[in-house]
């Protein structure tokens, strides 16, 4: 259940859980970028109500990151697959993975589900990567700044830190 709207915020992060919805429509996307795409298997996969789960497809489609096709003309049956826009969401799926496996996010001691590269075997991770060099940008690195899209609240947001730092070192 949505509690508040995140729509016209200058946010890319509020547009992109504006998008998203919450968290069954996260799990409904963990599902299909794993190659589910059938009602009865987000259903089996999440445990989550049926109504709820019919809701979330429908708000998936609604912002363009999920699209029904048709499976079987009789009876009619459908499958839904991930849209290029629902595809480019698989990075903070995996991020949110590699997080939750970290700090042992499903209690279980292990990781549940692990990605392997299939011609070397190993685990890759994510990192920001520089796009021209591809070299590992490290954390201490990046630093925000206001884009052509801000407004007064987003410049504040990512100049708040510096002002304060200034104020403090002044004093």
């Amino acid at each position: 259940m949505r509690s508040k709207s995140y729509k016209g915020m200058a946010c890319s992060i509020a547009g992109a859980l504006e998008a998203i919805g919450d968290r069954w429509a996260f799990l409904i996307l963990r599902d299909l970028s794993l190659g589910l795409t059938r009602y009865d298997e987000f259903q089996t996969s999440t445990g989550i109500p049926p109504n709820t789960l019919a809701d979330r497809l429908k708000s998936l489609q609604a912002s363009g990151l999920v699209e029904r096709r048709l499976y079987n003309e009789r009876p009619p049956r459908f499958e839904y697959i991930l849209s290029e826009k629902g595809r480019d969401l698989w990075l903070v799926t995996v991020a949110l993975l590699q997080w939750g496996d970290r700090w042992d996010a499903s209690g279980k001691g292990a990781p549940p589900v692990e990605l392997h590269d299939i011609q070397t075997g190993r685990q890759p991770v994510l990192a920001m990567v520089d796009p021209e060099t591809g070299e590992i940008v490290p954390r201490q690195r990046i630093v925000a700044r206001a884009g052509r899209g801000a407004d007064d609240i987003a410049r504040w947001r990512v100049d708040a830190r510096r002002t304060r730092e200034l104020e403090t070192t002044e004093d």
